[in-house]
């Protein structure tokens, strides 16, 4: 199972952390270690001090696929969650300024929060709402129709670089509103305003 995580598909985060709007999709991996689920706690880890949330939307690959056409994209997912692409940003600019790679700040142990799935058969999935609150506090908003780059073209796109399996996840990207969280912090997401994920850091 591999955990696929596309960057900067929201113009408005490409933005506020002053990144090029890309003309095609950017994706990294995570490890499958990274994932945290049924909304255990994240423990904040002692080799970071600034661990940023970016909530996203996350798909599940339903079919195994190569060379997937835009057209067909739609038909080799069928459920959509959220989760967190946990950073920490921190690690991430001194890898930049040296121009390293930067998996050190994203494929950490927990860095991926992951909620339970929902069925997308009953949902549009071009206009998926989804929202973040920090202590009760929003701090993210977005729908995927936001997206630079939609799910079918996510899927066509990764596709051609590798073979999708049942099983795999994509998260799809955040929008603008990232930050810091500091132990003692609640992190509650709601698609369709309906609350699938929430997370205390300790």
């Amino acid at each position: 199972m591999k955990v696929i995580c596309i960057g900067r598909n929201y113009r408005g985060h490409a933005k506020e952390l002053n990144n090029p709007v890309p003309d095609r999709p950017i994706f990294f991996m995570k490890p499958q270690s990274a994932l945290l689920m049924n909304n255990r706690p994240f423990f904040y880890p002692d080799f970071s001090r600034n661990i940023h949330y970016e909530l996203e939307l996350v798909i599940r690959i339903c079919r195994p696929g190569k060379y997937i056409p835009l057209e067909h994209g739609g038909s080799f997912f069928d459920q959509v969650a959220l989760g967190l692409d946990l950073t920490a940003r921190d690690l991430q600019q001194q890898c930049k300024e040296k121009g390293l790679p930067w998996e050190i700040a994203k494929c950490f142990d927990g860095s991926a929060p992951l909620s339970p799935f929902v069925a997308t058969e009953k949902t549009d999935t071009r206009n998926l709402a989804f929202y973040l609150l920090k202590n009760g506090e929003k701090v993210q908003e977005s729908t995927s129709k936001e997206m630079i780059f939609d799910f079918n073209a996510l899927i066509s796109y990764v596709s051609q670089f590798m073979t999708l399996k049942i099983g795999d996840l994509i998260f799809t990207g955040t929008p603008a509103g990232v930050g810091p969280v500091q132990i003692g912090d609640h992190l509650e997401g709601y698609l369709n305003e309906e609350k699938l994920l929430h997370l205390q850091i300790r």
